[in-house]
């Protein structure tokens, strides 16, 4: 429990970092040098170049890879446009789908429609001065749902590969994003000055988090970590409000905790099943 909520703290503290990059090489670029920074710290720290993962191996890390470089590439084409906290509570309807889908109950059909109702609040369809990119929206969307398949696929590449597995999936998803990011921003990828910056989004976004992460999935079902992460839309929002000056309406922090309490609601649900 300890490491995915340390992982959930330090993810959006990189989020927030990591938009100071976007007018400079664009979140593709940003993307690129997160995953490769820390790619490139993991496979120093677990000397991936001893390991020789087999055809097994390789089939299970591939869609981590996959799901997790299209994760990092939507979410942050999708900060680029909505406000950091709202881009969370979109995406988080990954891993809370996960959640949802172990249970049976008639009763837990409650915490489907919380979860609904707080979508809709958080993406309020009237109202010019509080509405949402429907672009930025979307991509949140799409990096809800990779989010959902790297909590399903990166048990199964961790339980293959152990703890050198998110040095394995950085270093591919690297490669999958490295077109997208250098169409974007060209050379501006080796400026010393965006260099630095970018080491520390890799630190606190990827090199900390997603060993955290692997380690929490490894002992967790997917179940259990899609809503042990519950908060992470509530603290995306406070850190975007305090460190990026992104301010929400009332009726946007109800839908945050509307989706919050859909996933604690899950939590009960499933220890209780």
């Amino acid at each position: 429990m300890a490491a995915a909520i340390g992982a959930m703290l330090s993810i959006t503290l990189g989020a927030s970092l990591a938009k100071s990059l976007f007018p400079h090489i664009g979140p593709a670029g940003t993307t690129v040098l997160r995953l490769g920074i820390a790619a490139l710290m993991l496979a120093v720290a677990f000397r991936v170049w001893r390991i020789r993962p087999d055809r097994r191996q390789w089939r299970a890390v591939l869609p981590y890879a996959l799901s997790l470089s299209l994760m990092n590439l939507l979410f942050y084409m999708a900060i680029a446009r909505v406000p950091l906290g709202i881009a969370l509570a979109i995406e988080f309807i990954g891993p809370l789908t996960v959640a949802l889908l172990g249970l049976r109950r008639r009763g837990d059909f409650i915490w489907l429609g919380l979860a609904v109702v707080g979508l809709l609040l958080v993406l309020p369809l009237h109202g010019a001065g509080q509405a949402i990119d429907p672009l930025g929206a979307a991509l949140a969307l799409g990096a809800g749902v990779c989010w959902g398949l790297y909590i399903i696929t990166g048990r199964r590449a961790g339980l293959a590969l152990g703890s050198s597995t998110p040095a394995f999936g950085m270093a591919i998803g690297t490669l999958v994003v490295l077109p997208f990011g250098w169409a974007q921003a060209g050379g501006g990828l080796l400026d010393p000055a965006i260099l630095a910056v970018a080491v520390a989004v890799a630190i606190l976004s990827s090199a900390v988090p997603y060993t955290l992460e692997m380690y929490a999935l490894r002992r967790l079902p997917p179940r259990s970590f899609g809503t042990l992460t519950c908060c992470e839309p509530a603290v995306g929002a406070l850190v975007g409000m305090l460190f990026l000056g992104e301010s929400l309406p009332p009726s946007q922090w109800l839908g945050i905790a509307a989706i919050i309490t859909a996933s604690v609601g899950t939590t009960l649900a499933a220890r209780h099943g």
